[in-house]
């Protein structure tokens, strides 16, 4: 798979990852795990590292914790979790219960989620990564009006190893207002949501892929679009999420061969535009 390194370490990362949002929200019946233990298997047996879960995802943290533990493949994962509350003490807490539930004294990456509280989260972050309980510090949102604030934050804090984002070929934003900022400042970027939770692919629904998509080896609407991300060199990692393991393979698939150049950047945005 193709790595692209985290800019304040020089680490490799492979540009696939994982997202764990409502698909890992589930109970311990080996029915509903099953295809997630599938589905992590794919990952890692494709090169793939990141996981990706906050709090917020309900049961997720424990599911992926639990598969991983199953499959003996922790040493594996680059486990990216989340802090999601008020208060510093709260704050200490719940990522004191995210590691327990990841399985995992150290977390790789911990990320201030959807900036709740940022400021003092931050100061914790900075304090647990020099006590080596976490090895990256991360920021994050969802949305496109939050993308100011991200970028001042990135700009004017030291320490931020990572950014968290939307970014797809439906909500490019990011494009301008916060991928500059990241690239000129050496902090890497996780895209969220770059399949628009599958919204993407009613627009194309029953339509052919271009022709000059195999130029790109892709041979699924999801792989065009997931290049279409990786394409921005800013981009360290996307976290399509999915349950599903023929999803999981078609994603990671996009994480393999060519990668569109500018001028065929240019031509899937057109595409995308026209409707």
């Amino acid at each position: 798979m193709l790595t692209r390194p985290i800019p304040s370490t020089g680490e490799a990362m492979p540009v696939i990852g994982l997202g764990t949002w409502r698909a890992f929200d589930v109970g311990k019946d080996e029915t509903t795990r099953r295809p997630l233990r599938e589905v992590v298997q794919l990952l890692l047996d494709a090169g793939g590292r990141m996981i990706d879960s906050s709090p917020m995802y309900g049961r997720a943290e424990a599911v992926a914790g639990d598969i991983l533990a199953e499959l003996a493949a922790s040493p594996r994962a680059f486990l990216a979790t989340k802090v999601w509350t008020t208060g510093r003490e709260r704050g200490i807490e719940q990522m004191r219960r995210s590691a327990q539930l990841l399985r995992s004294d150290v977390i790789d990456l911990m990320q201030i989620h959807n900036l709740v509280d940022w400021r003092t989260h931050l100061a914790s972050l900075r304090r647990m990564k020099d006590d080596g309980h976490i090895r990256y510090i991360g920021i994050t949102h969802y949305t496109t009006g939050a993308l100011p604030e991200l970028a001042r934050i990135l700009a004017r804090e030291p320490g931020i190893d990572f950014v968290q984002l939307g970014y797809s070929l439906a909500t490019r934003a990011a494009e301008t207002e916060v991928l500059p900022v990241a690239a000129s400042h050496g902090i890497a970027v996780i895209a969220n949501q770059p399949l628009e939770r599958g919204d993407l692919f009613r627009r194309v629904r029953g339509r052919p892929l271009p022709d000059w998509a195999g130029e790109l080896y892709c041979a699924s609407w999801a792989q065009l679009f997931l290049k279409y991300v990786l394409a921005e060199p800013a981009v360290t990692c996307v976290i399509p999420a999915t349950g599903n393991a023929e999803h999981m393979e078609d994603n990671l698939a996009a994480g393999f061969g060519r990668l569109p150049d500018p001028q065929q950047r240019q031509l899937i945005r057109e595409l995308w535009d026209a409707g």
